[in-house]
């Protein structure tokens, strides 16, 4: 009898040891199988078996989330970090896909901001938002704790009016866990862990994910403040650069007025002065002369300061576009009469191509700057005794309107600057005609202002041909 009690007591101190190494964190030790005639020590024998085996699991759980959490902390950007977490969350919860989204206009709405997928397919994509008013979510958000749905099908057919499960269906998820994302109390969106076999998820992951979710949630909405922050970076380096282009564009623009306005004023005043001075006296023909090169040179100034002023009103949105039905083939034939009298000192000729009736939708007005500052371009810039052409045709819902020449044509780097205001080519003009450096520039804001596009193409010295396309109007003439 003193034997079997001894063996008793030998079992009890062992399973107190045990219990002592479980207490100070020693999960690691073994537990021996105890078959002890007294049945009351063989049970706490497994019960502490198994008090240790989940002790030791749970402390491995601690220690995978605490390395993922570290490693997800070291990514700054908001995409880093999310990535982070779908490369190392296997470990602890299952998925093939997990989406992220965030809460706008102070929590009325939510929008899916970031996703990714083993599957091949992702029909919720980024940008797709809802109201947060009425949908099961709120709920989720109120109370703080995930929501595990085991068979998605079954609750698209409960609930056929859920858009976003029915794309997360359409993409092969069967299961999801929704887990909400509140940082220091604040709400901060969701993370929705998604698996293509149904039945995934279990109580124990819900566990696993609380653990963390404080802390997840303060390393999201970081990294979500870091990527806006970013992104305002972004965007005012790209304002502060644009604005440096403008102000270079300003005092490109003014040097070029300055150095433009300044030869025709020169020559103004002295031919003013002569005739001013009766000492001098001239033959008549001779003042002629003089006073016809003033008008000249008084009309250049006031075609540059008028398309100066033109751009200037385009490009700030004080001209109104009125556009209407105009018919077409009327306007190229005025349009090629007007122009075919300056080309004849230069023996040019302007041809209308082949054209088919019809009604082209624009502004008539502007329509005829955009034509008469390509053809006199054309005229000043091709050799005498060529031709140049004038057609439309029409392209869908559109009219493409060309006008070709024969002269030296465009190079292929002086392309990128042909529609700047003031560019200088090396293109002179045949007949010694001026130029204010402002039409292509005008054309192309006007063409813009309908809709339109405007191009040139171009093989050096053979020609080019300016194009440009506005929209037909809905009602074509027959």
């Amino acid at each position: 009898m003193t034997s079997i009690t001894d063996h008793t007591a030998d079992e009890i101190e062992r399973l107190v040891e045990i219990a002592e190494h479980l207490r100070d964190g020693d999960f690691a030790i073994e537990v021996p199988a105890v078959q002890s005639r007294d049945e009351r020590i063989s049970r706490l024998a497994a019960s502490l078996r198994e008090l240790a085996a989940s002790l030791a699991r749970r402390q491995r759980e601690i220690e995978t989330l605490h390395r993922i959490t570290t490693r997800i902390n070291a990514g700054l950007m908001l995409d880093e970090i999310l990535d982070g977490v779908y490369n190392d969350f296997r470990e602890v919860i299952p998925y093939e896909r997990i989406g992220f989204a965030l809460l706008e206009d102070g929590g009325k709405v939510l929008r899916a901001r970031w996703a990714r997928t083993s599957l091949p397919a992702v029909h919720l994509k980024r940008g797709y938002s809802a109201p947060m008013a009425g949908s099961s979510l709120e709920a989720i958000m109120q109370t703080g704790q995930p929501r595990i749905i085991n068979d998605l099908v079954q609750y698209l057919r409960r609930k056929p009016e859920s858009e976003s499960t029915r794309l997360i269906v359409n993409e092969g998820i069967r299961s999801s866990l929704t887990c909400p994302l509140i940082a220091n109390g604040v709400p901060v969106g969701f993370i929705f862990f998604s698996s293509a076999k149904a039945n995934t998820y279990t109580n124990e992951h819900v566990e696993r994910y609380m653990q963390i979710a404080e802390q997840l949630s303060v390393i999201v909405e970081k990294g979500n403040l870091v990527s806006q922050l970013a992104a305002q970076k972004e965007l005012l380096e790209k304002q502060n650069a644009e604005l440096r282009r403008l102000s270079a564009l300003k005092n490109n623009l003014l040097g070029m007025v300055a150095h433009d306005l300044r030869n025709p004023v020169a020559i103004i005043q002295m031919m003013a002065a002569i005739l001013r001075n009766q000492q001098l006296q001239r033959p008549p023909e001779e003042r002629q002369r003089m006073l016809d090169d003033i008008y000249r040179q008084t009309e250049h100034m006031l075609a540059m300061l008028n398309d100066l002023l033109d751009l200037s009103q385009i490009e700030n949105g004080t001209v109104t576009i009125s556009p209407e039905p105009v018919a077409i083939k009327p306007l190229l034939e005025e349009t090629i009469n007007r122009h075919q009298l300056l080309a004849n000192p230069k023996q040019t000729r302007i041809e209308l191509a082949t054209l088919t009736d019809g009604t082209v939708y624009a502004d008539p007005l502007r329509l005829r700057q955009v034509l008469d500052n390509l053809i006199s371009n054309a005229v000043k810039f091709s050799p005498p005794g060529s031709t140049i052409t004038v057609s439309a045709e029409r392209d869908g819902d559109w009219w493409k309107f060309a006008v070709s020449d024969q002269g030296p044509g465009i190079s292929p780097d002086e392309r990128s600057r042909l529609f700047e205001a003031f560019s200088r080519l090396s293109a002179r003009p045949t007949g010694g005609e001026k130029s204010t450096g402002l039409g292509l520039a005008i054309a192309r804001k006007v063409v813009m202002a309908h809709g339109g596009v405007i191009d040139v193409s171009s093989t050096p010295g053979q020609g080019a041909t300016f194009w440009f396309t506005l929209p037909a109007a809905l009602r074509e003439e027959a």
